[in-house]
């Protein structure tokens, strides 16, 4: 009974501790300097004339510790007066990030961080920072990093805080695995990715050093590579790296492939009132596809004959969505079309172009103000900004306008760096060649693609300095124009030298769907010299030359894709005609390619190439207007000659 009576006595106490308040009259702050009264009332919520308690008192002691202005803070509430006595973090005057000196590693590492310049210390956030430090180096493939941090304290309550950081060397890739019933040879998959083995003379790639985003990003290439090739089921379920010593790690790639999958039935499903008719395309693609392994290249490509039908004035509100479902190894996908409501763009806003103009990136968009909105037409816009490879981003919005039937669509954009320069080396067949190139795909924010090269071996020297706009004021058309020049040598082994110096210009668009035209004209000042070793012939064509071409090249390409074409064909004429010219020198070229999917996933390719120069007056034709078997076509020759090295 006692005990009973003891543990009400108790619980009345706690009862009545946590529900007893005070009405505030008073509050007092002392141990500030920096942080003004007005503020600490603000962080703390707390004001007079208000009952409270010691619950609301802990929540606003919380509140003033999360600040991180403060290093410790008392309560004490008496006679109804709130007595809050607080000690402030320090003021980091400089932070010093020691042991890294590159600039593009050391200014993302500030942007990541808690603790800045002007910030508040806080020693909580100094073990913060030390994880996101450590997960930030590893991304880079620097697994072995050490941190520690040294506090400066100055007067004032300020304090310089210095990170000092220990890289080590960077993770290498000293071999690539791939373990699981892959179907592909080891070769083959590493094509695939992007992260490549440790090799010496590998001094430029970074890619042959442990990163987690690319590791993530090759298990994606490889997904996609395997349902291209009908493994639907496809699991690249884990990628690791084992440790192998002396800072050398074994990445390794886990893929469970599954059974090959193959397409069944296509099912189209259309508005009741929409006209099958419209949509024969489709049904001419379904049969050819039905019955071939699953491929997601295939999927798009019925995707994107959707995208051309809803250019019809008939379509434009359409909407397209693909259901896909399995039975052993037999896939079946629904085609689902459907009309959207009406609505139209009233305003479309581009964000985050500092470089970038706005007309081209306005070029790029299918879908422009004041046209009706369109989903898929909307999503193609997107995609062709993401395939100009100028931005590490692109993210829209879409959003309701200033009526129901109007839509606002808000552009973002994060750009990246577009130019590189390479300088390069090389011992082959050919002899020895050294070359330097400077490429800018974005040349004044204008979408303007500019090149120059330079490349030198004992016998020649050639310089190129070409310039490209894609997509001349937004009428889908190319234009280019090239100056180059070049000096071949050839007096110790043809007794002959030539110096050609000449300007190209020219143009080119898509014609007619998968037909590419592209022309140009072109002048060349060009001067031969030759020495007693040379032939009769040689020595006739002694001299200087002025000529002027105009060419033309029909470029018709029904391939399934460039990269790593798997069936389909390209054919491509070009012809060379003269217009100014000593000897008229007519040069034709046929190159045809035709591609084959066949057992076991391998394709097999048929080629015909073809290439003839004839001089219309009768003359013997320039030496450099001659025509050699490019090295590429007949592999294992030596260059100039049909003769083996």
């Amino acid at each position: 009974m006692f005990k009973f009576l003891f543990n009400i006595f108790i619980f009345g106490i706690l009862l009545f501790s946590n529900v007893y308040a005070e009405v505030i009259s008073k509050i007092e702050i002392n141990g500030n300097s920096r942080i003004t009264d007005e503020y600490i009332l603000i962080f703390s919520e707390i004001s007079t004339d208000e009952e409270i308690n010691s619950d609301d008192l802990n929540i606003s002691l919380k509140k003033l510790y999360q600040t991180g202005y403060f290093e410790d803070v008392k309560f004490n509430l008496k006679n109804s007066v709130l007595n809050i006595t607080v000690i402030e973090n320090p003021i980091i005057q400089t932070l010093i990030i020691d042991g890294i000196k590159a600039k593009k590693i050391k200014d993302p590492l500030i942007q990541i961080i808690n603790l800045k310049s002007r910030s508040s210390f806080s020693e909580n956030l100094i073990k913060k920072d030390e994880i996101l430090i450590l997960n930030f180096l590893e991304d880079l493939g620097y697994y072995n990093a050490k941190i520690s941090f040294y506090l400066e304290k100055l007067e004032n309550n300020l304090v310089n805080l210095t990170y000092k950081i220990n890289t080590g060397e960077k993770a290498r890739i000293s071999k690539i695995s791939f373990i699981g019933d892959t179907n592909f040879k080891n070769s083959k998959l590493k094509s695939i990715i992007l992260s490549e083995e440790y090799k010496f003379w590998k001094f430029i790639s970074g890619k042959k050093f442990l990163n987690k985003k690319l590791i993530d990003f090759d298990k994606r290439l490889l997904t996609n590579f395997y349902l291209n090739k009908g493994f639907y089921n496809i699991d690249v379920n884990s990628s690791f790296a084992n440790y192998l010593g002396d800072n050398n790690f074994e990445l390794i790639y886990n893929i469970s492939p599954g059974n090959k999958s193959y397409f069944n039935e296509f099912i189209l499903n259309l508005p009741s009132d929409y006209d099958r008719n419209n949509f024969l395309i489709l049904e001419s693609l379904f049969k050819t596809l039905k019955g071939k392994p699953y491929s997601i290249a295939a999927i798009d490509k019925i995707l994107k004959t959707i995208d051309k039908l809803t250019l019809n004035k008939q379509y434009e509100f359409l909407n397209a969505s693909v259901d896909e479902s399995i039975l052993d190894n037999l896939i079946n996908v629904s085609f689902n079309i459907t009309e959207t409501e009406k609505f139209y763009v009233e305003k479309i806003n581009i964000l985050g172009n500092n470089i970038t103009r706005e007309d081209v990136i306005r070029n790029q968009l299918i879908v422009d103000e004041g046209d009706p909105f369109n989903y898929i037409l909307h999503n193609r816009s997107i995609n062709n900004l993401k395939s100009l490879n100028f931005f590490r981003s692109v993210e829209s919005e879409v959003k309701k306008g200033t009526d129901e039937r109007l839509k606002i669509i808000n552009i973002e954009v994060e750009e990246k760096p577009t130019g590189e320069i390479s300088a390069g080396a090389g011992v082959g067949t050919s002899g020895e060649t050294l070359a330097f190139s400077v490429i800018e795909s974005n040349f004044l924010g204008r979408g303007i693609k500019f090149g120059s090269d330079l490349e030198f071996s004992a016998e020649s020297l050639r310089g190129l300095i070409s310039i490209e706009n894609p997509n001349y004021q937004g009428s889908n058309r190319s234009i280019n124009a090239t100056l180059e020049s070049t000096v071949s040598d050839n007096l110790s082994t043809y007794g002959y030298k030539n110096t050609k110096t000449g300007i190209a210009l020219g143009t080119g668009t898509e014609y007619f769907e998968n037909l590419f035209v592209r022309t140009g004209l072109s002048v060349y000042q060009e001067t031969i010299k030759t020495d007693a070793t040379a032939s009769a012939n040689m020595q006739k064509q002694k001299g200087s030359y002025f000529d002027g071409y105009f060419n033309y090249t029909l470029d018709y390409d029904l391939r399934d894709q460039k990269f790593e074409t798997t069936e389909g064909y390209r054919s491509v004429f070009s012809q060379n005609i003269p217009l100014v010219s000593e000897n008229y020198s007519l040069v034709n070229k046929y190159d045809y390619k035709y591609y084959l999917g066949w057992w076991n996933d391998n394709v097999a390719t048929f080629g015909l190439y073809g290439a003839a120069v004839n001089s219309l007056t009768g003359k013997n034709v320039k030496l450099s207007e001659r025509l050699f078997l490019p090295s590429r076509k007949l592999r294992g020759f030596e260059l100039g000659k049909i003769g083996p090295i």
